[in-house]
């Protein structure tokens, strides 16, 4: 026992050794797993860490070098755009002589040299172009400095920038950020300099023109004070009458070399500018040139036409080339913002010759002695309106020209008077307004107010030859638009659709109107009053009005009835060719009449686009159209009730189309075809050619029979009444082979023929058969009525008569009495009395 105890003592012992010896060894194995872990941990945040310090300065450099190459591309933007220069070489170059010329018109405006009236006109103008060019360099050189300023504001962002002073802790990285940042500094330098040194001369000319500008403001301040000075001085009396002791004036001959000295320093001065105008006005000489002779060549080359030109166009056929010249002449100088006078009379000399020239065939001997005398006269008038000083030979001159023209009018009017041929429409009135001018002007130069005489006597005559010339000028017009329709006649041109004689008609009063305003035009520059009547209309067109709290300009009011005149002319003219180009098709079908009843839709829509680019143009407060609603509504609950259904009635036939134009309808007893829906009422043309007006509510509230709503299609029902004891099959039989394999009657639905009714005397038989186009119906029945008839009477079948079989019976035995003769006449004269 002893001993089995010490073996199992030493055995657990053992084991116990053995035991502890392996937990330490394995605790020592498990400390090393985890030392190696935070280790490998520890590493693996160090990476992550590195990782990320690595990737904040990838990003912080990126970020720097993207904007350092925004910089780079801005700064050559710049230079690109100052390498292909500033466009201030015209400038100047030119603003030193614009310096000179203003000198020079204001030491004359200051000195006596202004002698007259158109002078100081002269000056004035010439200040008014350089006004006008002083305008445009200040607008180029305000945008030219704006933009060199924003270069400069983005040149000194770069300076100032801060984020472009961070220094990278990479030193690859950072050599790399300076070296591109070097080459950028360069850059701004180079940038800098150059957009600050044309920065500078933009500055240093900008202040000269503004200086130059405010000189010529200046000037004509001076000037306009002048004029009206001599204006108050003209209407006050330069001078005592004519027969005293005049003043002294200068002689005529340095007025006549002044005159020439300063006109040819005008003519020189136009030509070298306006070159733009100048190409432009060439422009419009070619197009008339090619629109005429083109037309007159195409229209001489149709034989059925070729007599009836010169009737027509005699003007144009006889002088193909002074025709659209004489056009171009008058056109050209309102081309031209204030032209030299010496051109506009140049200009103006030429258009009367070449009237002259048009005019002497069809004018009266007579007629043409007294132009070619007033255009002596004209000559010498229009050399004295050149003179810009005066001179007591120009004073005289005028006077004589003032009563030879009286005398020459006068004679000229009283033969005129009894002639029965009247060369010009309203001839005798003109000329008598004309001696009236005439009389006052040499009324005026005896009481001593010299240049008003001048004035008018000079106005008088202008005006005088550009009426006539304007005359000319529309029957020209006139003219090429017949060559036009001829030239195009028989083609596919639009032109075809229209009338001649109506186009001529809306055309010539559209002309007339035209020649109106140019001839006021005129009439307004001739007396020198235009720039005042200008600043008088735009003062009083811009003055601000207040109606019932809204306020608006008169000027808006122009434009805003402007507009809407302007869109009832584009409705007209869109309703015109729908109405021509339905005339021109015979066969109407139902898609072409719906589409012409859209030209309403059409109207309505031109003018409520008028309506509303009226108001924008005018600018009427929108919010005041409340207002207007609000009236419009009153009115119609106290008496537009009906106004404003057939109003809206036309909308409906517009969008909802029951009624197309073109349609036969049937409407308050009244048959027809539709020819126009208006937007209050529409037109319907009866059989016999009257036109019937029915408001559009009619159509809505009335029952309303549509012939041709769908088709042209119309069933024809005949009556066909024969005599009792027919064979009812054999006519029948006639009636439907007649009626069938007809090209004028529609096989289907196919004709038939019933027997309709039996009297003790005849035996009616109805026909019904439809044909295609109901416009044909009389025609057809007549036709169809006349073939039965002789088939009928060929066939035999006899037809009832109106003929009656009186049978008389007496009693038998009783003898038939007849009266005696003398009785019997007695009886019949009584019957007939």
């Amino acid at each position: 026992m002893t001993r089995l105890t010490k073996i199992v003592a030493v055995l657990a012992v053992s084991c116990l050794t053995l035991s502890a010896v392996t937990g330490f060894a394995q605790s020592k194995a498990r400390k090393e797993v985890s030392k190696r872990r935070e280790a490998e941990r520890h590493m693996m945040h160090m990476r992550d860490s590195a990782m990320r310090i690595i990737a904040r300065t990838d990003t912080s450099i990126n970020s720097l070098l993207q904007r350092i190459e925004r910089y780079a591309a801005s700064f050559n933007e710049i230079n690109n755009n100052l390498a292909d220069g500033i466009d201030t070489i015209e400038m100047g170059d030119e603003l030193p002589l614009v310096v000179k010329r203003l000198a020079k018109i204001n030491s004359a405006a200051r000195t006596h040299r202004a002698g007259t009236l158109r002078y100081l006109f002269v000056l004035r103008d010439n200040l008014d172009r350089l006004q006008d060019k002083l305008e445009g360099w200040q607008g180029d050189i305000t945008e030219i400095n704006t933009r060199l300023v924003q270069n400069q504001a983005d040149l000194i962002k770069f300076a100032k920038d801060s984020i472009l002073k961070k220094v990278p802790s990479d030193s690859l990285l950072r050599r790399t950020y300076f070296a591109h940042l070097r080459q950028v500094r360069e850059i701004w330098r180079q940038t800098d300099s150059v957009n600050r040194g044309i920065l500078l001369k933009v500055n240093l000319l900008q202040d000269k023109i503004a200086v130059s500008y405010t000189g010529v403001l200046d000037g004509t301040d001076q000037i306009d004070a002048r004029i009206k000075g001599f204006a108050e001085k003209a209407f006050a009396g330069e001078s005592d009458y004519i027969w005293n002791e005049a003043p002294r004036y200068q002689d005529l001959s340095t007025a006549v070399k002044s005159t020439a000295k300063l006109d040819s320093l005008l003519l020189s001065y136009f030509y070298k500018s306006d070159t733009f105008v100048h190409f432009a006005a060439l422009a419009f000489l070619a197009i008339i040139f090619s629109w005429i002779f083109y037309n007159r060549h195409k229209a001489l080359k149709k034989e059925d036409i070729a007599d009836v030109i010169p009737a027509q166009a005699g003007f144009i056929y006889r002088h193909p080339v002074l025709s659209p010249l004489l056009v171009v002449t008058v056109i050209v100088p309102f081309f031209y913002n204030h032209p030299p006078t010496v051109l506009l009379e140049i200009f103006f000399i030429t258009s009367i010759v070449i009237a002259l020239i048009l005019l002497k065939k069809d004018t009266p001997k007579y007629t043409f002695q007294f132009l070619q005398r007033l255009f002596m006269i004209t000559i010498v008038y229009a050399i004295s309106n050149l003179l810009i000083q005066i001179s007591s030979v120009d004073r005289y001159m005028i006077l004589a020209l003032g009563i030879i023209s009286l005398v020459l009018s006068y004679k000229y009017y009283k033969k005129a008077r009894g002639q029965a041929d009247g060369t010009f429409p309203y001839a005798l009135t003109v000329l008598k307004v004309f001696m009236g001018l005439q009389a006052l002007s040499v009324v005026l130069n005896i009481c001593g107010r010299f240049s008003l005489a001048k004035i008018v006597g000079v106005t008088a005559v202008f005006n005088l030859w550009f009426l006539l010339v304007l005359y000319v000028i529309v029957n020209i017009i006139i003219q090429a638009i017949f060559l036009q329709f001829e030239a195009k006649k028989g083609g596919n041109s639009i032109i075809n659709w229209m009338d001649y004689n109506l186009v001529k008609k809306r055309f010539r009063q559209t002309l007339v109107v035209i020649a109106g305003l140019l001839w006021i035009f005129s009439l307004l520059q001739n007396l020198d009053i235009d720039d005042w009547a200008e600043d008088y209309v735009g003062d009083l067109l811009n003055q601000s009005q207040t109606v019932a709290g809204a306020e608006f300009t008169l000027g808006g009011f122009v434009i805003f009835i402007l507009v809407i005149w302007l869109s009832s002319i584009v409705s007209r003219v869109i309703s015109y060719f729908y109405d021509v180009s339905a005339q021109r098709v015979t066969d109407l079908s139902v898609l072409k009449r719906k589409n012409r009843t859209s030209a309403l839709i059409i109207r309505i829509g031109v003018f409520s686009i008028g309506f509303l680019l009226a108001v924008a143009a005018s600018h009427f407060p929108l919010d005041k159209l409340t207002i207007i609603i609000s009236a419009f509504g009153v009115g119609i609950g106290f008496g537009l009730q009906n106004i404003v259904n057939n109003l809206v009635s036309g909308l409906i036939l517009a969008f909802e189309k029951p009624i197309n134009i073109g349609d036969v309808i049937e409407v308050d007893g009244h048959t027809g075809t539709m020819k126009e829906i208006g937007i209050r009422s529409s037109k319907v043309v009866t059989g016999d050619g009257s036109e019937v007006i029915i408001p559009n509510g009619d159509f809505i509230s009335h029952q309303v029979v549509n012939w041709t709503l769908s088709n042209s299609n119309r069933q024809i029902d005949l009556r066909v009444i024969t005599a009792y004891g027919v064979d009812l099959n054999q006519v029948k039989r006639l009636l439907k082979g007649l009626l069938d394999d007809r090209s004028d009657i529609m096989s289907k639905p196919a004709p038939a023929v019933f027997i309709n009714n039996i009297t003790e005397s005849a035996v009616e038989f109805k026909v019904l058969f439809w044909e295609a186009d109901i416009s044909t119906t009389g025609e057809l029945k007549s036709k169809i009525l006349t073939e039965i008839y002789e088939l009928l009477s060929k066939e035999g079948v006899q037809l009832p008569s109106t003929q009656k079989d009186l049978y008389l019976h007496f009693p038998e035995g009783m003898p038939l009495a007849i009266p005696p003769d003398d009785k019997l006449k007695d009886k019949e004269s009584k019957g007939a009395k």
